[in-house]
């Protein structure tokens, strides 16, 4: 597998930077993006490596595709050992920060070591190297990217930067690029900040992944024909994400208020179609066919920003009905407000929600919180807890921990109320109203979240067409059990693949929707110049599971790692039970061939380390 393709290697500590080839045996073995992340990390990562400690090792990895001619491959794929769940950090971010950086012949960069002071990693399409970042340093994400365009004023650059939430360690800070586009989960714009990593500063190259030819833009126009032909293509482009709130409480699986409920009886009030007037700016990521992105502008005179970008689908519930938020605009407003702060809004609107709800249980007083009223839906109090979290001050100085560790530090029961899995706070959907979502939540290699799984075939896919897949017409029927082990093993290796060829998951998953993989393998076969089945993938796929898989059991993950907390069982609106649950996780780890531990077979395990022989740096 030939590609213009190099790793760039970075140490904080050295204040050194060099460039090496990439293998190709490493491509093929591994592809790129997350693939290759996992890979590096399994071998180079030692145990009781601290995620705040010099020795962790933060890495950002092109797909395959990415930079390429291929329709939405516009994905940088970020990995290192997570401070928030001591498992795999692992996050994806779009935008056109890693097309640039493919365009100076760079796939991943990986960082070692610790700065003593703030510094910027600049990348050119000849070196790398560090820059003093104090003039940075204290600046939320937006201020930043605008203060270095201005300091870099000669230059098309893109930048990778973190906020207040990063230099301060709340272990769910994100990392930004723009206004709208983060690598959001499990708290590596942290890992960034523990690294006094204020930004990375990448310059526009003109280097190219792959040549071009006649296959390759048939195959690419073939691509892009298929995604605007299907059937949410329009939706998708005009609404993003977030047109599928409605859709989601009409489906009853939206988790309100702490997931005491799966319906939100104000849905109507945060129908995001509603800012449909308010758009100014349509746009998306490098190469997309659908730009599902928007910019906004707000009329209300009580707006101070009254520019802003559109939520996608996860924060509008997040922010909105897991906290009991009905206003639109104080969404909007609360969304763009945890991008300049450098805040996972997933992670931050859970924190956020599990505060109100031990304030209704007379667990927090008015007191404990700082004077702020946390009442379900109280969108001033949630701006001053958020800003809180990001400098770790009061309250939010406990809850930038995690729920997890907020509840120790509380106490006084307030675990029952602390929605995560292995430390992740949970998306939007409610598990016990959706159980492929309860069984991805359980078994995420990241920890409790939807899009690393995205097993939208769940309530996609007919019955006919699941019961040629996976055996059972009800593995399409979101509240049974049968089927869902393998169900959630096609969509887990699916993601896997994308994740690993720099594939967005909207046209890929949401648009075309057909998880096998076929169409992203004849893209790549004709991009890349050598023959790629969809079967090439999936083993591939599988392959890097079982890396993830093993990464987790070397980093402490507990014998219950796969459980759900107590309160999505007691929900007034849940058909799940920790039985069915039970059933499900076993099914999914013989889909596998895992045992009935999670723990990958002598056979994978031996092909999966044999893989990594290629890897160097």
């Amino acid at each position: 597998m030939k590609a213009n393709s190099n790793s760039l290697f970075v140490d904080l500590h050295c204040a050194d930077c060099h460039i090496h080839p990439l293998p190709p045996k490493t491509l093929s073995a591994f592809l790129g993006g997350r693939g290759f992340n996992v890979a590096y990390l399994y071998k180079k990562l030692a145990a009781k490596t601290h995620p705040f400690g010099d020795g962790n090792i933060l890495l950002f990895s092109c797909g395959l595709l990415t930079g390429s001619s291929a329709p939405a491959a516009s994905r940088l794929h970020v990995n290192a050992l997570s401070p928030l769940t001591g498992i795999l950090g692992s996050s994806n971010i779009g935008g056109y920060a890693g097309a640039w950086l493919r365009s100076c012949g760079i796939q991943s960069i990986v960082v070692k070591g610790r700065s003593v002071r703030p510094v910027l990693l600049y990348v050119d399409e000849e070196k790398g190297r560090l820059i003093d970042a104090s003039p940075y340093w204290g600046l939320d994400s937006f201020r930043t990217q605008e203060k270095i365009e201005a300091d870099f004023r000669d230059q098309k650059i893109k930048i990778l930067t973190i906020g207040p939430a990063g230099e301060n360690l709340v272990r769910f800070a994100c990392i930004m690029s723009q206004r709208d586009h983060a690598a959001g989960r499990t708290g590596m714009g942290a890992v960034m900040g523990s690294k006094k990593l204020k930004a990375i500063v990448i310059a526009k190259g003109k280097k190219k992944p792959f040549s071009s030819s006649a296959e390759t833009r048939e195959a690419v126009t073939s691509y892009v024909k298929k995604i605007r032909k299907s059937a949410e293509y329009e939706t998708f482009s005009k609404y993003g994400s977030s047109g599928y709130v409605k859709w989601a409480d009409d489906m009853g699986i939206v988790g309100t208020r702490n997931y005491a409920t799966s319906r939100f009886e104000f849905i109507d009030k945060i129908d995001a179609r509603r800012l449909d007037s308010n758009v100014v700016r349509r746009s998306g990521c490098f190469h997309c066919p659908v730009q599902c992105k928007a910019d906004l502008f707000l009329s209300s005179a009580d707006t101070v920003e009254r520019k802003a970008t559109r939520p996608e689908f996860e924060p509008m519930l997040n922010l909105g009905a897991k906290c009991g938020l009905d206003n639109l605009e104080t969404i909007v407003r609360l969304d763009n407000l945890c991008s300049r702060l450098g805040l996972d809004s997933t992670s931050a609107a859970s924190a956020v929600a599990f505060a109100m709800k031990l304030f209704e249980e007379e667990i927090l007083s008015i007191e404990d919180a700082g004077g702020l009223s946390l009442n379900w839906g109280n969108g001033e109090a949630m701006e001053k807890l958020l800003r809180l979290i990001a400098l770790g001050e009061g309250l939010g100085g406990i809850l930038g921990q995690g729920v997890r560790r907020a509840a120790i530090q509380i106490g006084k029961g307030s675990d029952r109320h602390a929605a995560h899995v292995k430390g992740l706070e949970t998306t939007a959907y409610h598990p016990g109203a959706i159980f492929g979502t309860a069984l991805g939540y359980a078994i995420s290699s990241r920890g409790g979240d939807y899009n690393n799984i995205y097993a939208s075939l769940e309530y996609t896919w007919d019955k006919k067409k699941a019961e040629k897949a996976f055996g059972s017409q009800e593995s399409v029927s979101i509240q049974s059990t049968s089927g869902k082990g393998q169900l959630i093993r096609r969509a887990v290796l699916v993601n896997i693949a994308l994740d690993s060829l720099g594939i967005c998951k909207v046209p890929a998953l949401s648009l075309l929707g057909r998880f096998d993989l076929q169409d992203e393998a004849d893209l790549a076969s004709a991009i890349v110049g050598t023959p790629i089945s969809a079967d090439d993938l999936f083993q591939t796929a599988d392959r890097i599971a079982t890396l993830e898989r093993l990464f987790n059991l070397r980093h402490s993950i507990q014998e219950d790692d796969h459980r759900l907390p107590p309160l999505f069982y007691a929900s007034v609106d849940s058909r799940l039970t920790p039985d069915k649950l039970d059933t499900m996780v076993q099914d999914f780890y013989r889909a596998m061939e895992w045992d009935p531990f999670g723990s990958p077979n002598k056979r994978k395990v031996e092909e999966a380390i044999e893989s990594l022989s290629g890897l160097s740096g």
